[in-house]
């Protein structure tokens, strides 16, 4: 009869460790597997008696040895639990994923508990590792995330030129200006319009006024760095700040930009229209009470540009 109870408990563990839908492992000091469950059979091909007694490390490479040891040092020696989730580290068994034709990812994302496994005696002689397959909820929070930016993105992104809206460009503009008073960068800010707009929308139509707009932007963008802040302040105005540039070489540059776009014909349908731009450029001084008066001195600039005769570069006064 002891033998036959003996049987029959082993056989409600075993059909125990075999409905757990989660990875089941227990590891000795040595880090020998002790238990290897069904779950972990199904998903890494490999069955309990080629595994059990051998060391984990022998079988899956892709586990830092040196890391691993440091989590669990705190369940064999202070006997409490310890976790790693995905966003941690995304698998610590390098299983695929169960749904490799409708799955996003080939792998299988885990959360890991792992916790101390007591003897008799009190002393923690192994420790068992639990493995949680998160796949679905990570890749719903990736893509959750994905969107986030897609939309904070299209929020501050002007959509008929691709370069940064008003509303966004302000924001950068004013920390700059703050950034500015605090330390002395020589930052520089221009304004850019395009000169008599309104006969390109008078003689061409809106969508040629679109394109001359789209050109314009796109040359900006050709022209000027990554970190400069590049937006579309309204209609056919456009606002340039340029981090730790002195004013002589935003100067240099916004000329640059100038011939360019003197040099540059638009194709709208049988159309060919050439157009030109009149610039105003204003570098910081610590006088400047807000961001906005900052901002006023290249409009006034820009603003001298078009009354001496337009298709120029103007410097407001230091």
């Amino acid at each position: 009869m002891a033998v036959d109870s003996s049987l029959a408990e082993m056989h409600w563990k075993h059909d125990l460790l075999g409905s757990i839908e989660m990875g089941i492992v227990v590891l000795n000091k040595n880090y020998e597997v002790q238990v290897w469950n069904q779950f972990m059979e199904n998903h890494s091909s490999i069955v309990p008696g080629f595994i059990l007694n051998k060391s984990i490390f022998d079988f899956f490479p892709e586990i830092d040895e040196q890391w691993f040891k440091r989590k669990a040092e705190p369940a064999f020696k202070l006997r409490c639990p310890v976790f790693v989730i995905w966003e941690q580290r995304p698998h610590l068994f390098k299983f695929s994923t169960i749904r490799p034709i409708t799955s996003q990812t080939e792998h299988m994302y885990q959360n890991i508990t792992i916790f101390p496994l007591a003897s008799l005696s009190g002393q923690v002689e192994q420790i068992c590792i639990l493995v949680y397959d998160v796949t679905d909820e990570a890749v719903n929070r990736q893509g959750i995330q994905t969107l986030n930016k897609e939309l904070e993105k299209i929020s501050r992104v002007d959509g008929l030129t691709g370069l940064y809206n008003r509303r966004y460009w302000e924001e950068q503009f004013e920390l700059e200006y703050k950034r500015e008073k605090r330390h002395d960068h020589h930052s520089s800010v221009v304004m850019i319009d395009i000169d008599h707009f309104k006969k390109v929308n008078d003689n061409y139509g809106h969508p040629a006024g679109d394109d001359v707009i789209r050109s314009l932007a796109h040359i900006i963008k050709k022209a000027t760095r990554e970190t400069d802040v590049c937006g579309r302040y309204g209609g056919e105005e456009f606002a340039l700040l340029l981090p730790n540039t002195p004013v002589a070489n935003v100067e240099f540059l916004t000329e640059r930009i100038r011939r360019l776009v003197e040099k540059y014909t638009v194709i709208h349908e049988d159309h060919e229209i050439n157009f030109t731009i009149s610039i105003g450029i204003a570098g910081f001084k610590g006088d400047f009470k807000s961001h906005t008066h900052w901002l006023e001195a290249a409009d006034q600039a820009l603003y001298r540009a078009k009354e001496s005769g337009r298709n120029k570069v103007v410097v407001a006064p230091e």
